[in-house]
Formats: structure tokens, C-alpha cells, sequence
């Protein structure tokens, strides 16, 4: 399903000021340059409207996007064209992943892989991911952690106000599912404009992660706190994962 058809024109003016695009993507070439990565062919997962998959891409001689929703890939598409990059850009479901071709690193941000509900299909992404990646090659994602999930989006209310949108947000966690529930007006000249949205993200643990890349074979070669050095901890919201093939797997 195309849950951000309506969303994807006011995407980054929401998510602007919670994530720092530049300083992730910073984080993430610095990781290839510790692991000896070339910088040849590049493959961002559910990448959006491009944000990080333009601030990696510039540094890789192909770079390709992978998302559901064709109305975030025209987004990216212009922000790309844009930046000077040469990007493909495929819709497909990310559980399913068929693109003929091996990538030197492929990412998977912004809590995406939390959108993907049932533990079967995780571990279809993540042999999908495999297929893709060549033998050095990494695979870098980031999970919303349980606790973030369960306690801080968990039942609760958020609203946005501001002079072009206005929305209010409303959670409710059962089962380790929390579904999103979110109510868009959007300025359209003197109107607002209504429009509104769903979105489930399934709350996974660490342990249940772990199993399912160690099954899948991959082995883990750093955690991040939020794409940072701090220690992982009770109340780490951003869970960061670097991983690679297990040799002989």
C-alpha cells in the first residue's frame, strides 16, 4: 500500500528539523572508509524523497533508490537531478527486492525496516538485501527501538502547528504494533486542505533482530546509538546496524 501518496510534497518540511541528513551521511561514509569500501555502486532501501540518498550518492559512481510509493520517488528524483546525480530509481517493495545487480553498500534509514510487520518478511528483506550485496559490501540500517516505540510514540497525542501545515498525530501500541493515525491541513493559498494518513511500525528487540540476521547470514560488525558513538542503553531510541556477509555463509 501507498501510504505516503498525499504525504510525500510535505515530507521533508515535517522531517526537516528531526533528523540531520548531513551528519548521518557523514557517519555512514566514514564507516565505508573504515571498511575499505569502494565507492562504486551505491543502493539506498525505501529512500524517500532521496535526503540521505543524496548525500551518500554523491560519493559513489552509480547510485540507485528502492521505494514503495512512486509520489516519493518523483521527489527524489528532482532533488537528485538537482545535486548533479545520475540516480536509478525503482519502485518495488523492499521484501521483495529484484534488481539484477550487486552494490558495494546499501542502506536502509530512518525506521523504515520498522514499517515491515511480520518477522517472515523481515527475514525475506534481509536475504533480498544479501542477494544484492557484494562480498566486502555493507549493510547499514537503523530500527526505532522498542522502547521508543512502546513508551515514547506508545498510546499518546502529538500535534503540529505551524503557518503551512497544521496535524495531529494519534498512537495506539497493541501487540507490538503501534498504528499511526495522522490528520494533515495543509495550506492551499486561503484554505487548508485536509488529507489524512496511516502508518503502522512494528516494535522489534534487539534480540529479535539478532536472531533474524545471524539466521539470514550476516555478521554484525557495530551498533550505533542514533549515529553516534554513545553507548546503546534502556533508552535509546535509534538503533544503528552495520553488517556484512558471514564468510562461508
Amino acid at each position: 500500500m501507498d501510504c505516503y501518496k498525499d504525504f510525500a510534497h510535505i515530507y521533508d518540511e515535517l522531517i526537516q528539523g528531526d533528523v540531520d541528513y548531513k551528519a548521518w551521511g557523514k557517519v555512514i561514509l566514514d564507516i565505508c572508509r573504515d571498511n575499505n569500501i569502494n565507492f562504486e555502486e551505491y543502493l539506498d532501501l525505501a529512500c524517500g524523497t532521496g535526503n540521505i540518498t543524496k548525500e551518500i550518492g554523491a560519493s559513489f559512481k552509480q547510485t540507485w533508490g528502492v521505494d514503495l510509493s512512486e509520489d516519493m520517488l518523483m521527489e527524489a528524483d528532482i532533488k537528485l537531478r538537482a545535486a548533479g546525480i545520475k540516480g536509478k530509481l525503482v519502485s518495488q517493495d523492499i521484501c521483495n527486492l529484484e534488481l539484477n545487480r550487486k552494490f558495494d553498500l546499501i542502506t536502509c534509514c530512518l525506521d523504515s525496516t520498522n514499517y515491515i510487520l511480520k518477522e517472515q518478511d523481515i527475514e525475506k528483506y534481509f536475504i533480498g538485501v544479501q542477494k544484492h550485496l557484494k562480498e566486502d559490501g555493507i549493510f547499514i540500517f537503523d530500527i526505532n527501538s522498542y522502547y521508543k516505540l512502546s513508551h515514547i510514540l506508545g498510546n499518546n497525542i502529538f500535534t503540529y502547528d505551524d503557518d503551512n501545515v497544521v496535524y495531529i498525530w494519534e498512537n495506539n501500541f497493541e501487540k507490538d504494533i503501534v498504528d499511526m493515525f495522522l490528520t494533515f491541513f495543509v495550506k492551499n493559498e486561503k484554505m487548508y486542505e485536509r488529507f489524512d494518513e496511516e502508518h503502522s511500525e512494528r516494535a522489534y528487540t534487539e534480540l529479535q533482530i539478532e536472531k533474524l540476521l545471524f539466521k539470514c547470514g550476516y555478521s554484525i560488525l557495530k551498533k550505533l546509538n542514533n549515529y553516534c558513538e554513545k553507548e546503546l542503553d534502556a533508552q535509546t531510541e535509534r538503533i544503528v546496524y552495520i553488517v556484512k556477509k558471514t564468510r562461508g555463509r
